[in-house]
């Protein structure tokens, strides 16, 4: 069987994962599939980082505005629309480039993941429905609030069919994940882009700056406003730290801090997470010019995929 060649560039946030993606699809006929797991969600831009139409220069992204904020959108998910924007990218006779940092969603593509539903616990979801008779609706969505305070919040106490299947989940987990090996469907080459730590963190924090000034604040005031305040996808890094501002809680210096300081930290664990889980070339994005760091990766994309006669 013939394999599909695939482009996979992962990193940090703020290493330059959008301009080296952009590039490569311009110089070899690509088209990028997101790999992010809060660009999915429609009226999510400035907080995630959102390529604009003036970033792509006329470059499709696929897996980008394709669900609401309150929508459920699992790896299971991801992974199937993923495959299938992969498989008509690359029919049409375009270099798919994935570019991303979310690594679990990255590595359920290039991996043969199975998600497998848990069956149903007879006995358990009758004691709890039973519970739910004894103790009451109040006291049965209590103890959901207890175990998955998130997921509370987003259920109506009335609900108690959800509640207590929400309850099943928290007590058992929902689905079982397995990968053994890299799918036998794509041959790809992945790049792990990185920076010196310091210049990493700079890089972050003036993205901060700039996403307040292009309207973060306003964006989540519109979120909250359209009934999105409790859902999972406003949890994400971005969106949770500036709401107890827009809320009163907290200053906007204090607002702006905690992203910030939130980023990095959640920089420093995908670089770990993908020095453990992906096999890949590294490239330094930080003392080099872009132009050189790029040229690394555009002859090295350009000798591998010559086989495929894409060019």
């Amino acid at each position: 069987m013939k394999k599909t060649p695939v482009v996979v560039i992962v990193g940090p946030t703020a290493v330059g994962k959008t301009k080296t993606g952009i590039e490569l699809a311009k110089a070899f006929d690509g088209e990028i599939v997101s790999g992010d797991s809060v660009q999915v969600y429609r009226g999510m831009d400035i907080g995630s980082a959102k390529v604009t139409k003036e970033e792509a220069e006329g470059i499709p992204h696929h897996l980008i505005d394709i669900c609401d904020p309150d929508d459920a959108m699992s790896v299971a998910a991801f992974q199937q629309l993923a495959r299938a924007a992969i498989d008509d990218i690359y029919a049409r006779g375009k270099l798919p480039i994935i570019v991303g940092g979310t690594g679990l969603y990255i590595r359920s593509i290039l991996y043969d993941y199975e998600f497998v539903e848990r069956p149903v616990d007879e006995e358990l979801r009758a004691e709890l429905e039973r519970m739910a008779e004894v103790e009451g609706r109040e006291a049965i969505h209590q103890r959901l609030a207890k175990l998955d305070p998130e997921r509370a919040a987003t259920i109506h106490p009335n609900n108690v069919r959800r509640v207590v299947r929400a309850l099943e989940v928290a007590m058992q987990g929902d689905t079982q994940t397995t990968d053994s090996a890299p799918s036998e469907h794509y041959d790809y080459r992945l790049f792990v882009l990185h920076a010196d730590r310091e210049l990493l963190y700079d890089r972050i924090n003036q993205r901060v700056d700039a996403m307040m000034e292009a309207g973060l604040v306003e964006e989540v005031e519109r979120l909250i406003a359209e009934g999105y305040r409790d859902t999972q996808a406003m949890r994400a890094i971005g969106y949770k730290e500036i709401i107890p501002y827009v809320e009163g809680d907290i200053s906007e210096e204090r607002a702006t801090d905690l992203l910030k300081q939130h980023t990095r930290q959640f920089a420093k664990r995908q670089l770990t997470w993908f020095r453990h889980q992906f096999d890949g070339i590294w490239v330094d994005m930080g003392r080099k010019s872009f132009e050189l760091s790029y040229k690394n990766i555009y002859d090295d994309v350009e000798g591998f995929f010559r086989k495929f006669r894409l060019f």
